[in-house]
C-alpha cells in the first residue's frame, strides 16, 4: 500500500514527518540522490528558471539573445566571443563554497548509506564537500579542454585568459567541459548515473524542476522501495511503494535531518 506523507512549505511543524524518513533511510541499503540547480542556490549559485534565476537576469550585454542560445553549441560555434563573455560573467563558481545540502550528502556517503549522486549541476560543489561518487551528467565548469587536440587545461584558464576566445597552442578553441544545448550527454556519467538509480532502494530527488531532458527521464529507471522528493515547487513523479514529498528548501531539510542524526555539518 502506498504511503504518501506531504510536508507542506511553511506549514508550522513541517518537519514532523522527518522521523518517518529517517526510519526509511535506516532500512535502505543503497540511497541515490538526483539533484539540480536548487541544491546550490543556498551557496549563492543562481538557478535557471526562478524569478531570480539565470534566465531572468537582465544584462544589456546579453538581452538580445535567448538564454538557451547563450548556453548552446550554436553560440559557441557561431558567436564564440559572446559565449565566452557569458561564461565568464555567469558561470564562475570557483570561489563558491558547499552548503549544508552538499555537506549532508557527503556525510551519508561517508557513512556508507549513499551509493551515488547524480547531479545536473556543473559547479563541482558536491566534490568540494567531500563526495566521491558524483556523476555529472551535464559536465563541469571546472574542467577545460581543447576542441581540436583534446589537451586539458586547468579550471582557471578560461576565466584568466587574456584572449576573448581562448586558444590552445595547437590553434584550437579551449572550451569548458560542460554539456551545452544541442550536445549529447557524457556516456560514462550517464551509464553510471542510470546504474546508480536502478540499483538504489531509495531515491531522493531534490532541488530540480525535472524539466531538462534527457536528464529528467533518468529517474524512470528507479524501481526501489522508497522515493523522497524535496523540492519547493510541485513535481509530478511516479510514486514508489513508499513516497514522501517535502515542499521545503533542501538545505533546511538536510540541516534538520543532520540534527536528528547527531551529524555535524
Amino acid at each position: 500500500m502506498k504511503c504518501i506523507a506531504l510536508i507542506q512549505k511553511n506549514g508550522g511543524s513541517s518537519m514532523e514527518n522527518l522521523d518517518q524518513l529517517l526510519e526509511w533511510m535506516d532500512d535502505a541499503k543503497k540511497i541515490c540522490f538526483f539533484g539540480g540547480a536548487g541544491v546550490s542556490t543556498e551557496s549563492g549559485v543562481p538557478d535557471f528558471r526562478s524569478k531570480d534565476g539565470l534566465y531572468n537576469q537582465h544584462d544589456v550585454r546579453f538581452d538580445m539573445y535567448q538564454p538557451e542560445y547563450l548556453l548552446s553549441h550554436s553560440c559557441l560555434r557561431d558567436k564564440p566571443d559572446v559565449y565566452f563573455e557569458f561564461h565568464r560573467q555567469k558561470m564562475d563558481t570557483r570561489d563558491i563554497q558547499p552548503n549544508d545540502a552538499h555537506k549532508y550528502l557527503a556525510k551519508l556517503e561517508e557513512m556508507g548509506k549513499l551509493n551515488g549522486i547524480v547531479t545536473q549541476n556543473i559547479d563541482g560543489l558536491h566534490q568540494k564537500a567531500g563526495s566521491k561518487n558524483v556523476f555529472e551528467i551535464h559536465g563541469s565548469a571546472l574542467r577545460n579542454y581543447c576542441m581540436n587536440c583534446g589537451k586539458k587545461y586547468p579550471m582557471d584558464y578560461i576565466f584568466e585568459s587574456k584572449e576573448a576566445v581562448p586558444h590552445c597552442e595547437c590553434g584550437g578553441i579551449i572550451r569548458p567541459d560542460i554539456t551545452l544545448y544541442e550536445e549529447g550527454l557524457p556516456d560514462w556519467d550517464v551509464s553510471q548515473a542510470v546504474h546508480a538509480i536502478a540499483e538504489a532502494d531509495m531515491l531522493i530527488i531534490g532541488g530540480t524542476s525535472l524539466t531538462v531532458y534527457p536528464a529528467a527521464s533518468f529517474i524512470n529507471y528507479f524501481r526501489g522501495k522508497y522515493l523522497v522528493i524535496i523540492n519547493q515547487s510541485e513535481l509530478h513523479v511516479r510514486g514508489a511503494e513508499n513516497t514522501i514529498i517535502i515542499r521545503e528548501k533542501i538545505g533546511a531539510v538536510c540541516r534538520e535531518l543532520a540534527k536528528k542524526q547527531g551529524i555535524t555539518l
